[in-house]
């Protein structure tokens, strides 16, 4: 039973913020598979076969490269073990030395100097900070012997069709993706867990696909449909909903870096919120994603462009944008270019491209001159690196009027602007390309060698018929030899419905991510994917339906230690809601949601004076925080008003992203600020006082019946006997101390502009809301199920 107190407990109220401090995870080592174990244990798992994609490679990325990888200004030695002929090569002065000869361990210097001891000679050196386990140093011992075949790093080959395993009594898979599960959970001996109650499946369906918890009818008629695809009706109804749409254009604002001002010193506020509706729209009617990125890469360069499709490229001018005096404006231009060179490998090669921007890759192969032919796609727009003030709409932009949202705008939500049209910035290529060139070490005014629009070729050389702008660069993106495009994306997808990717570094596909951790599955998926004419809402379903995705999410005591991180999917993970949803949960069981779509950004409760006390001093309507008043106060978190040097704290406190860069994963933390947040915020409090009042209209002025309702409006299930009588006992010991004036119900029910004029006693409704807002509080609401 989780802990339970009354919110105005001071004692108890410390009590689990010491107990949450207590809980603060640690940092994890996206390579758990190579953690250093003992030398008995590591010999009995040396595999038979050793691969160099899988075993190898992570291997030399973590610990050889940042001296003998693939940056050859950083070889130290003469020796790059980063390709075959580089590692195969003779070395030394005299050139009578190999560091590899494969099959022949004598002979390799690499054995020999892992295994040494004196620190003069031993690899890597003692000084680098960096060391081989046992198991380490036997697998590279084993692969030389084994003849030391180098491969193509695996997120560089286009993925193939794999075998679906074929398991014997299989009773429990419901599509291709449990086979796949089953096979590595039988070949790990552990076996797949119960499927989840009805009420945790609905819960954490409804999340995963709208951002929403469901009411309690829905649960309840969830639970009376004993129809073979209850559960198939549910997934269906929730793709088809306007909340679906917005939740994956809450998910696509961190990866597109959306914000309502300029970002740097002054952050002044801009208009990007008809970009954000384009994007709900395009969700909404379900797009294709290869269609979706084209629009927003290209859409100025189609044929026939639209003002859909010019107003879609608005992706790539979410870049920060400075407005401060001295600066050097083509430096900062330099920056806004290279921002959407990072965004793109980012979002959707899964390619950390700004590593190669000063000098060659020292981890994947790419170097400093793939990286300005890349920026080269980005580098022919028409803008100035200075803004002069805030009343200058940085150009290229694009107007859009009252009758364009009334016709081929329909999707942009005009009714809550007070101006006649909008200009938002776009996209638009210069009559004539502007010269690209590489600069030394990245500097913007150390230009070296020109070079011209190119994509990576150790990702897939750019096709000579394509044209060379950003529309080219679209179609080599989908193009169906692309090695990473559709793994990057089902791999987000993956993360999204299972709480992390099949390859955890979501963010990095290159050598020093993570392994995948289901190689054939995430290659069947992309595939999948593909052939499916890249339809988000049929891979979200195909996810959605598996027994794997069915599971309860119940650990026991042994696959706790044996698969803590369950990666091998044996269970279902206990996922935190995400920022936004903590809020959107809050107000929609409350009945205090405003369901609006789209339109200007809103200004919800937040702690007074922190715009002020950190303005740059410029002015302009950022300086000072004007919060929202009436139904804007309860718009889904998707709509507050993002200023980039001041973003919302609370939603800052549970991991959202500072939308500075694209990001593609948030961080996860637990800390006592989060419990803090859940027991101060204004909009929690007020929602647990409007859930009080919406349970006594719903259940009447029964106090039990009250909580179980409450209850079940906050995590989706009834609340056994014990809650409920240590629920109530918390409600008689808040209305006791109503009663002796240690709580003024004045006070409490006065935070919030929510009011009702309904005659029910000010005791009464002080002590469930009380209670209401322990609930919130609780672990089990604000996680997924």
């Amino acid at each position: 039973m989780p802990f339970i107190f009354p919110a105005n407990s001071k004692m108890l109220k410390t009590v689990y913020i010491v107990l949450l401090s207590c809980c603060i995870m640690s940092c994890k080592d996206g390579k758990g598979e190579y953690a250093s174990i003992s030398k008995e244990e590591s010999l009995k798992q040396i595999p038979d076969s050793v691969d160099f994609s899988f075993h190898i490679k992570p291997i030399l990325s973590d610990r050889c490269f940042a001296c003998h990888g693939p940056d050859k200004n950083a070889i130290e030695g003469g020796l790059s073990l980063n390709k075959a002929e580089d590692a195969y090569a003779a070395i030394g002065e005299n050139k009578d030395r190999f560091a590899i000869v494969p099959g022949d361990l004598e002979k390799s210097e690499l054995v020999k100097r892992i295994f040494e001891e004196d620190p003069n000679l031993m690899m890597p050196p003692p000084e680098s900070n960096l060391s081989l386990s046992n198991y380490e140093k036997e697998l590279l011992k084993k692969w030389v012997a084994q003849g030391a075949v180098y491969k193509k790093h695996w997120a560089f080959v286009p993925p193939e069709e794999p075998v679906i395993p074929q398991i014997e009594n299989d009773q429990w898979s419901q599509n291709e993706i449990d086979k796949f599960i089953l096979n590595k959970l039988e070949t790990q001996g552990f076996s797949p867990s119960k499927k989840a109650e009805k009420e945790q499946l609905i819960r954490r369906v409804f999340f995963n696909i709208s951002g929403l918890p469901p009411s309690v009818e829905q649960v309840n008629a969830f639970l009376e449909d004993d129809t073979p695809n209850a559960y198939e009706k549910i997934i269906d109804s929730l793709l088809n909903t306007t909340a679906y749409a917005e939740y994956m254009a809450a998910d696509w604002m961190d990866v597109a870096r959306y914000a309502d001002t300029h970002g740097y010193q002054d952050d002044f506020e801009r208009i990007m919120w008809p970009w954000r509706d384009w994007v709900i729209h395009a969700f909404d009617k379900n797009m294709p994603y290869d269609e979706f990125v084209t629009y927003q890469l290209a859409g100025d360069l189609l044929p026939n462009a639209t003002k859909e499709s010019i107003l879609a490229t608005g992706f790539n001018r979410n870049h920060k944008i400075t407005a401060e005096g001295g600066v050097i404006p083509e430096e900062y231009r330099i920056e806004y270019v290279e921002d959407r060179t990072i965004t793109f490998g980012t979002a959707f090669l899964g390619m950390t491209m700004e590593c190669a921007r000063c000098h060659d890759h020292k981890y994947d192969p790419l170097t400093q001159k793939d990286h300005f032919q890349l920026f080269g796609f980005f580098n022919n727009v028409d803008e100035d690196g200075l803004m002069p003030n805030s009343r200058v709409i940085p150009k290229p932009y694009m107007t859009i009027s009252k009758e364009d949202a009334e016709g081929v705008l329909s999707f942009v939500n005009m009714t809550g602007n007070s101006m006649p049209k909008v200009d938002v910035m776009v996209m638009q290529e210069m009559p004539k390309p502007r010269e690209t060139f590489i600069l030394n070490r990245g500097v913007y005014d150390q230009p070296t060698d020109q070079v011209f629009p190119e994509t990576p070729a150790a990702i897939l050389p750019f096709p000579e018929e394509f044209p060379k702008n950003r529309l080219g660069l679209s179609k080599w993106l989908f193009h169906r030899d692309n090695p990473l495009t559709a793994r990057v994306a089902v791999n987000r997808v993956w993360q999204r419905m299972f709480g992390k990717g099949l390859v955890e570094s979501s963010y990095d596909f290159g050598n020093q991510g993570a392994l995948p951790s289901h190689p054939e599955l995430l290659d069947f998926l992309a595939i999948k994917f593909m052939e499916d004419g890249w339809d988000l809402k049929q891979i979200m379903k195909y996810m959605a339906m598996s027994a794997t995705y069915q599971q309860s999410s119940e650990i026991s005591e042994e696959m706790a230690e044996k698969d803590p991180e369950n990666t091998y999917l044996s269970r279902a993970s206990r996922l935190r809601l995400s920022a936004e949803m903590i809020r959107d949960q809050a107000l929609k069981i409350s009945e205090l949601l405003n369901a609006e779509v789209g339109g200007p950004s809103v200004k919800p409760y937040q702690p007074e004076g922190i715009w002020e006390e950190t303005t740059g001093g410029g002015g302009g309507s950022t300086s000072t925080y004007v919060q929202s008043s009436g139904k804007d106060l309860y718009r889904k978190s998707l709509y507050t008003f993002w200023k980039r040097t001041v973003p919302p704290p609370s939603m800052m406190t549970f991991d959202a992203s500072s939308r500075d860069l694209c990001t593609v994963k948030r961080q996860e933390t637990n800390t006592p600020l989060q419990a803090l947040v859940l027991l101060n915020d204004p909009q929690l409090i007020e929602a647990s006082r409007a859930l009080a009042y919406k349970a006594i209209g719903v259940v009447g002025q029964e106090p039990m019946n009250q909580i179980q309702y409450i209850f079940q409006n906050a995590t989706s299930r009834k609340p056994n006997e014990e809650e409920l009588q240590i629920l109530n006992k918390l409600y008689l010991d808040a209305l006791q101390k109503v009663e002796t004036g240690e709580i003024v119900p004045e006070e409490y029910l006065s935070i919030g502009e929510f009011s009702v004029t309904a005659d029910i006693p000010s005791k009464q409704i002080t002590a469930l809301a009380l209670t209401a807002h322990t609930i919130l509080n609780l672990d089990e609401t604000i996680s997924r199920g």
